[in-house]
């Protein structure tokens, strides 16, 4: 009983929010976390949900360490905390980290999406692109975009955190 209250409400081990939190966000058009505004009629792609999402994280990374390591540093310094400093040291490390080992795989997000497809909050807007991938190979996917639909907006956040809970026993 003592490991649940160790374990964190949102957002999952090590991790500032959740992929669910952050695609509803995203896909609502409120630009979660420092990632890039989206007019919610148009939608975006899988991919660059994707990959704003991994830079929210490494952002939020960045900025979580940067703090703690400037509280540290003012502790050991005899100092007040300096707020330009975090922001200095944000920067730096957002370059540091690596793109990979924050967040999910692509094809667990691919996964993850598709269940919210499946959910009926996510739907295709109609608008395709063609993919870097189709240039080479005509039978490629093309870029869809998606948008959040009514019920995927009235859906609870606890659904949200786990879509394959919502989906039922299969």
């Amino acid at each position: 009983m003592a490991t649940d209250l160790l374990k964190p409400r949102r957002g999952g081990f090590l991790r500032a929010f959740g992929c669910g939190e952050f695609i509803r966000g995203y896909l609502a058009g409120n630009a979660p976390y420092g990632a890039r505004a989206i007019d919610s009629s148009s939608g975006a792609c899988q991919a660059d949900i994707f990959y704003e999402y991994k830079m929210a994280l490494i952002r939020e990374t960045a900025m979580d360490r940067a703090v703690r390591l400037e509280e540290k540093q003012a502790k050991r310094e005899k100092r007040p905390i300096n707020p330009e400093r975090i922001q200095s040291l944000s920067e730096k490390l957002v370059k540091r980290l690596p793109y990979k080992s924050h967040g999910c795989r692509y094809s667990s997000f691919v996964r993850y999406f598709s269940m919210l497809q499946r959910l009926g909050w996510v739907e295709p807007t109609g608008h395709e692109e063609t993919s870097a991938f189709q240039q080479n190979y005509v039978e490629g996917q093309p870029r869809r975009y998606y948008r959040l639909t009514p019920a995927g907006l009235a859906a609870p956040s606890e659904a949200w955190a786990n879509p394959q809970r919502a989906l039922g026993p299969r």
